[in-house]
């Protein structure tokens, strides 16, 4: 296959970034955008310069999508991946992957029948310090790993969710602090740690007019035996840097707005640590740069060209889904929910 056709569903914000990224790519074509919003087809085509379709059956009936970018609201995820699987395109979706568990396995399913490729876009998994802590781990440098801990004490103002009609809701977002701001950092730390065996969570909506939680926190048990905490908001002002600890009886290592900013490991010399932040989302969730989204998509293209595993596949992105999952039932029912 010697070029890739890209179509890319939904016109929000992060189709910026997409756009930027298949952009800079060798090999890769955009060949159009979609949006269900008729309102929104004139606009578009303004602001990027590319066909618009304002409908699925004429978007994928085209013959030179390759591979098809999902960028619409979190709760829609499943309505355009099923229909991009049963064309036959290729599927990479921004996070989460869908909202429950439930949906995500018809989806896993679905493309598997299909034969098509099923991926999701984790990008802060890419992200230099971030496989530098993931060798150190998983390579025993931290030795039987006792606690790992995550906070995403983030701020977002009420504009952020008056100006729209879906985040923070139920429905389309699937909650709010942890699914949508929350869950990169989830997903890093449950890649460190390993899977979740239970959690004890309690979640709140105390500031902000949405269904969804903005402050929460939750008690981790960890397969291996190590425990853990996992704190989140969206009304913790102004909003600091995530924050990611691991500890183990060598050593611990700290990492807060993407980069290492501690590395304590017994018997083993510090290594040079990196002084420029990748921009975090605390308080503007356009701060966060494209490198890292790039890396997901090249790889995906790579993964379509040699037919080969995506970087996070359906399997990989239902972990931190089945964790928040897991904390808001905890919450609701307030007790103890096994994984």
């Amino acid at each position: 296959m010697a070029g890739i056709g890209v179509g890319i569903i939904g016109t929000g914000s992060i189709v910026h970034t997409y756009i930027k990224c298949l952009s800079e790519m060798d090999g890769v074509r955009i060949v159009g955008l979609c949006t269900k919003s008729t309102d929104r087809v004139e606009q578009v085509t303004a602001e990027f310069g590319l066909p618009v379709y304002s409908d699925y059956g004429s978007f994928l009936a085209l013959p030179e999508i390759d591979l098809v970018c999902i960028c619409n609201e979190s709760g829609k995820h499943s309505e355009a991946i099923e229909a991009a699987a049963m064309a036959n395109k290729h599927v990479l979706s921004e996070k989460p992957l869908e909202v429950t568990t439930e949906k995500i396995d018809a989806l896993i399913a679905l493309c598997d029948k299909q034969r098509v490729l099923l991926g999701c876009v984790l990008q802060n998994r890419c992200s230099t310090d971030y496989r530098r802590a993931e060798e150190a781990v998983k390579s025993g440098k931290l030795g039987k790993l006792l606690m790992g801990n995550a906070s995403i004490n983030w701020y977002r103002s009420e504009a952020y969710y008056a100006n729209s009609n879906w985040r923070g809701t139920i429905e389309l977002d699937g909650g709010a602090a942890f699914i949508n701001q929350g869950i990169h950092t989830v997903d890093l730390l449950i890649n460190l740690m390993g899977p979740a065996v239970s959690v004890f969570a309690n979640v709140q909506t105390r500031v902000h007019k949405i269904e969804g939680e903005d402050v929460g926190a939750a008690l981790i048990n960890y397969e291996n035996g190590a425990i853990g905490t996992i704190t989140a908001g969206t009304a913790l002002y102004p909003g600091y840097p995530e924050r990611i600890e691991v500890y183990g009886e060598k050593g611990s290592i700290i990492m807060e707005g993407g980069i290492i900013n501690s590395w304590n490991i017994r018997d083993e010399e510090t290594p040079k640590l990196s002084t420029e932040s990748l921009g975090s989302g605390a308080a503007d969730p356009t701060a966060i740069g494209h490198q890292n989204h790039k890396v997901v998509l090249q790889d995906m293209v790579e993964a379509i060209r040699y037919n080969k595993k995506p970087m996070v596949n359906g399997e990989e992105a239902r972990k931190s889904v089945a964790l928040i999952n897991a904390i808001y039932e905890s919450s609701r029912i307030k007790k103890q929910v096994q994984l």
